[in-house]
């Protein structure tokens, strides 16, 4: 680090603190906030570095801009700097989303709230729709035109959307075929830069605490001890919950069922909490039944509206599936509840961190030396399609929040629809906040309740 400049740590703590208030707008803002807070402004870490950190991030399952504070966290201040960065990181969303969800299941028929929810989830689709316009123009349209890619997306739609293939699976065939065409057909696989700029003031480069050429520390540096001692105590810390809930409610219980699945959803969430949540809808929904379809849009919408990885809308589920499973009885629907929420977001969150803090050596030394872009690129169009399958499947409990009459003659609610092609216009083509948009969503929408309902 920069000998003339240290950040200390009860300092770091108020901003990881404060972050975790005001980390809005997906990874996308969260990302924009972490560069202008730490790159421009304090200086704590330069451009170059915060882009290698990004760039390894990008590469992992989860969400990569709590991994990244946990990164920059355990490079400033140690294993705790990171343990501290990453759960402030999540820890102000968690909580309000278990008051948030407890409203919901208490109060969500209530007429005025139900109008509310009625506005929001136009918004959602909408939200999901920006999110394959987005992932789409950057993935499929730079830097040429790449028609393999083009094909492992509508491949991965078709898949997920026709034929319910798991998302494992379409994750594992989009990796293999990465691989592979990094090596027939590099170019098809090319990937654009960040598009950061470089931070200076007054024209003049202000030397950050780890700047470009700052030595990487001490506690940063691999060792094969170490690795190991983190991958132990990772272990440690998935197998000794996971053995207390099934030694006190069996395998097949709630929690553990909770814990084993999200644990493999966490290892799965390449490209984002959108690209993971038909696997989640699968499993939750359809396999387990710890909430309905039309709940999961509900639940995103309340998590786009928290600070937070978008990611903690499985805190909405776990909640849900603990009030509907009663895990501590018919007495303590909350508690229980809440517990299921925190089992879940522990079993979610758990693998990032030891993504991060045993992979973070191995990256220091590899400046400039990551090559593993032709993979990531083939999962992220894979990830193109199956948003795109998410948004079809959005789209269609919107426009029939009943279901699809047997002879398929049922109206859809095309106020509903109007709702999201606005939402859509506003997010898409005036780049308006996702925060502003889902508010006048949910005014209109409980403006218009008595109309739709009459």
């Amino acid at each position: 680090m920069n000998t003339a400049r240290t950040v200390n740590f009860r300092e770091a703590l108020r901003f990881w603190f404060k972050l975790g208030f005001i980390s809005f707008g997906g990874p996308a803002g969260q990302i924009a906030v972490m560069h202008r807070e730490l790159v421009e402004e304090k200086r704590w870490i330069s451009e170059q570095r915060f882009l290698h950190a990004l760039n390894y991030c990008m590469l992992l399952p989860g969400p990569e801009a709590q991994q990244l504070a946990t990164y920059i966290g355990w490079l400033l201040h140690r294993s705790w700097g990171g343990v501290v960065a990453g759960v402030l990181f999540v820890l102000p969303s968690l909580l309000i989303l278990i008051g948030l969800s407890w409203v919901y299941v208490v109060y969500g028929q209530v007429a005025w709230v139900a109008g509310l929810l009625y506005g929001i989830k136009p918004a959602v689709a909408a939200l999901v729709l920006q999110a394959v316009h987005r992932m789409g123009g950057k993935t499929l349209r730079h830097p040429r035109y790449a028609p393999l890619l083009w094909t492992i997306a509508v491949s991965s739609f078709v898949a997920i959307a026709v034929f319910s293939v798991p998302f494992p699976a379409v994750v594992l065939a989009a990796l293999a075929l990465g691989w592979l065409g990094g090596r027939w057909v590099p170019a098809q696989f090319a990937r654009a830069g960040s598009g950061h700029t470089a931070a200076v003031t007054d024209g003049v480069h202000v030397p950050a605490v780890i700047d470009d050429h700052t030595p990487t520390p001490a506690h940063a540096r691999f060792s094969r001890a170490r690795l190991v001692r983190v991958l132990l105590t990772g272990a440690a810390l998935w197998a000794l919950p996971m053995g207390l809930l099934v030694a006190w409610q069996g395998w097949s219980g709630t929690l553990a069922a909770m814990g084993w699945f999200f644990t493999k959803a966490a290892l799965l969430t390449f490209g984002g909490a959108y690209a993971v949540l038909p696997y989640v809808y699968q499993g939750a929904v359809v396999e387990h039944g710890w909430l309905l379809g039309p709940q999961m849009i509900d639940g995103l919408a309340l998590g786009e509206t928290t600070p937070g990885p978008l990611i903690m809308v499985v805190a909405f589920v776990g909640f849900l599936g603990g009030w509907g499973q009663q895990v501590l009885g018919p007495d303590a629907l909350f508690l229980g509840a809440a517990l299921a929420a925190v089992v879940v977001t522990w079993f979610t969150f758990l693998p990032s961190f030891v993504f991060i803090l045993a992979g973070g050596p191995l990256v220091e030394r590899t400046h400039g030396r990551l090559h593993f872009t032709a993979p990531l690129t083939a999962i992220t169009a894979a990830v193109v399609g199956v948003i795109a399958s998410l948004a079809l499947f959005f789209l269609a409990h919107v426009a029939y929040p009943a279901g699809v009459a047997a002879n398929g003659w049922m109206r859809p609610d095309w106020v509903a629809l109007v709702l999201v092609a606005v939402a859509a216009l506003a997010l898409i083509r005036f780049q308006q906040g996702v925060i502003r948009v889902i508010v006048a969503c949910a005014l209109m929408g409980w403006a218009l309740r008595g109309v739709v309902w009459a």
